[in-house]
């Protein structure tokens, strides 16, 4: 075996043993402000301090967003109860699949792909943007679809507006072609919205 082919082996194994995924640790299910303090309070901002969430806010807010709260049931509604959504966190760090049954981030790329998730300048700096992909095949109906997600997104907003965060949902702008080969998207599944959460720029 050649050097080079060596060497270039031993780089995809380490590779691939550093793309491993994050254990979160478990949802706070309770605490955070009342509901109707929550609405009174939910808005959409476009200015992100740079700070990375924590491990916790990244467990609640994912949890929050579409996790499952009972009988395997999802915090966010969907038609017929099709749960045909995925959530990928993308960072600075890398993208991840929100694995709801386990608590665990998935990496699915250790790139910074946070640029390709909306054309806005902030969302390239933002430590979080969440994009909102479905599979096709449970859900043939667009509309409902986007309806679907839409649940899921005002579950974001509701959280950070509890926590004091600052987010806004995003349609435009998403390289949608690039961004879905970036993560590794099954050819079924298509992007919606993607969402940007941080802390409030001070």
């Amino acid at each position: 075996m050649k050097r080079t082919t060596l060497f270039a082996g031993l780089l995809m194994i380490s590779a691939a043993a550093f793309a491993q995924n994050i254990k979160l640790p478990a949802p706070q299910k309770s605490g955070g402000k009342p509901l109707m303090e929550a609405l009174s309070e939910r808005k959409s901002a476009r200015e992100f301090d740079a700070k990375a969430l924590n491990e916790q806010t990244l467990s609640n807010l994912l949890w929050a967003a579409y996790g499952f709260n009972r009988d395997g049931k999802r915090t966010a509604p969907s038609a017929i109860n099709k749960q045909e959504f995925e959530v990928y966190a993308v960072t600075e760090k890398g993208s991840y699949l929100y694995n709801a049954k386990e608590n665990t981030l998935e990496q699915v790329s250790s790139e910074d792909l946070r640029s390709q998730t909306g054309g806005q300048p902030f969302v390239g700096t933002a430590p979080l943007n969440l994009v909102f992909a479905y599979d096709t095949k449970k859900m043939s109906d667009e509309k409902i679809a986007y309806a679907d997600c839409g649940f899921i997104a005002q579950n974001v907003y509701l959280y950070c507006a509890s926590e004091g965060l600052a987010v806004v949902v995003r349609a435009g702008g998403i390289k949608k072609e690039d961004l879905a080969k970036a993560i590794g998207l099954k050819p079924d599944y298509a992007i919606v919205f993607s969402q940007t959460v941080g802390y409030p720029k001070k």
